[in-house]
């Protein structure tokens, strides 16, 4: 079985731009490409885990998606590292566009968006990583069994704890994150 690290995509791998669908806006967080390397080079694969609720609440189109996907694919390739799959729930509850605007299994703090990317990559959930900027991301990794953590950069404003919403660790950027999560792997 592979292992996976699941990257949270706005705040986490990329600079957070609310609602952006725009190729040219993304670039890849400086502090995240030689711990995303060094993790390449440990065998893990990489694959975005992402709420997309501006889909439900009518600020953009779903089909505006696989521009994002394409965008963050060659950003990465550029330094050497493969995107292996892009999952993204365009569902939200309290969204105003209809077939869209309901409560979901996929949505984080839910774990389906990591359970069904577990399945199509034959991942072992529990030697994988959530990495995400919000507590919500570090309870969907945990509720699917991986192990996560949480980059604490200010984005999480609501600090709704439980015992779901414990990271296995919280740093500063991905670089740090990949330094944790490689000397965890050799203990």
């Amino acid at each position: 079985m592979a292992k996976a690290i699941f990257l949270d995509k706005d705040g986490t791998l990329i600079p957070d731009i609310p609602y952006n669908v725009k190729p040219a806006l993304i670039t890849l967080q400086a502090n995240a490409i030689k711990g995303l390397q060094r993790l390449r080079d440990e065998g893990y694969l990489f694959i975005v885990i992402s709420n997309q609720a501006g889909v439900a609440s009518g600020i953009f189109t779903e089909d505006a998606l696989p521009a994002v996907e394409k965008r963050l694919a060659e950003l990465m390739d550029v330094h050497g590292l493969q995107l292996s799959g892009f999952y993204y729930c365009p569902h939200y509850p309290d969204g105003i566009v209809e077939g869209y605007n309901y409560d979901c299994d996929c949505r984080k703090p839910k774990p389906g968006m990591i359970i069904n990317a577990g399945q199509d990559h034959n991942i072992d959930l529990a030697e994988s990583w959530m990495i995400g900027d919000i507590l919500n991301d570090v309870e969907a990794g945990n509720r699917a069994g991986c192990k996560t953590v949480l980059i604490d950069n200010g984005n999480e404003t609501e600090w709704v704890t439980g015992p779901m919403r414990v990271p296995t660790y919280t740093c500063t950027s991905i670089n740090q994150a990949a330094t944790n999560i490689l000397t965890t792997q050799m203990a």
